[in-house]
């Protein structure tokens, strides 16, 4: 489940760098390592179709030491144009087949130990998806969240291009990915801490300042609301919410560090968000 590795200049982590921008393409184009030894964790959405998310894991890997990746809700889609039509975990387990083949660590490797500055750490990357529990106020069952959702017109795109094949939903496909994490992070050593790595928040309190809260239907699960605490987690690197920041739960760093689409970051006073240093060099564990 495991594999311990050296690591020896920074761990950096970037998300939704959604590359089929023109923009956010050519900031892909001129990412670079800070230091010989920097890792790169890639918390989802690089972008939509497989050529374009094959350029920049290929693009990435060849410059950075180590590369981690874990899937976004995008990455996902089957969109039309697409020339991989594959749906659901067939379509998955290609991207997983693509990211060996350039060297990049998916959530169905062992999990690397970094060594390095901040170090160490066992990093896990995640594929959980969401299952519909992060449900507006007075909405207590998944159909009348979603009828509320439709009732608002803020419906994400997952419901008609992230397809759950074989599995009969996707509460259903995240259920099972849930089980099968939980499994494997309760296998780790618990003497060495963790760094979770998943597209969405592992606990809702991150949605609560999203513009359209209904939206936090297709952000997460409940069921992962504790896993911060049960295991000796150090800290937790997510995106999807398109709003970089950090914050803290029950003694615990969460980053959200999404590049987003230009159109936001464009509005942002520091620019288009850069690889951040998730162990903080310096900073006390």
């Amino acid at each position: 489940m495991d594999s311990a590795e050296a690591g020896s200049g920074r761990l950096l982590a970037i998300s939704d760098l959604h590359v089929a921008y023109q923009e956010n393409r050519d900031i892909v184009s001129g990412l670079r390592p800070t230091a010989p030894g920097d890792w790169l964790i890639l918390a989802g959405d690089v972008a939509e179709r497989v050529e374009d998310i094959a350029w920049a894991l290929g693009v990435l890997a060849e410059r950075f030491e180590r590369v981690i990746w874990t899937p976004g809700n995008h990455e996902l889609w089957t969109p039309r144009e697409d020339t991989l039509q594959l749906r659901g975990v067939e379509r998955y387990e290609h991207l997983v087949k693509l990211c060996r083949e350039l060297g990049v660590t998916t959530p169905e490797d062992p999990y690397p130990v970094w060594n390095g500055t901040g170090g160490p750490v066992r990093i896990a990357p995640l594929f959980l998806l969401y299952d519909y529990t992060f449900r507006p106020e007075g909405k207590d069952t998944e159909r009348a969240a979603m009828e509320y959702a439709y009732e608002t017109g803020v419906v994400c795109n997952d419901e008609f291009m992230l397809h759950p094949d074989p599995h009969p939903d996707r509460a259903t496909w995240c259920r099972e990915r849930v089980a099968l994490t939980e499994r494997r992070l309760a296998q780790c050593d618990p003497a060495v801490p963790l760094l979770l790595v998943n597209h969405y928040p592992l606990v809702r309190e991150p949605t609560r300042i999203l513009r359209y809260p209904e939206f936090a239907l297709w952000c997460g699960t409940e069921a992962t609301a504790d896993w911060h605490k049960r295991f000796n987690v150090r800290a937790m690197v997510y995106g999807h919410l398109h709003i970089p920041r950090t914050t803290w739960y029950d003694g615990v760093r969460f980053d959200e560090v999404s590049l987003g689409y230009p159109r936001e970051w464009r509005r942002r006073q520091a620019g288009p968000a850069q690889p951040r240093d998730v162990l903080r060099a310096g900073e006390p564990a």
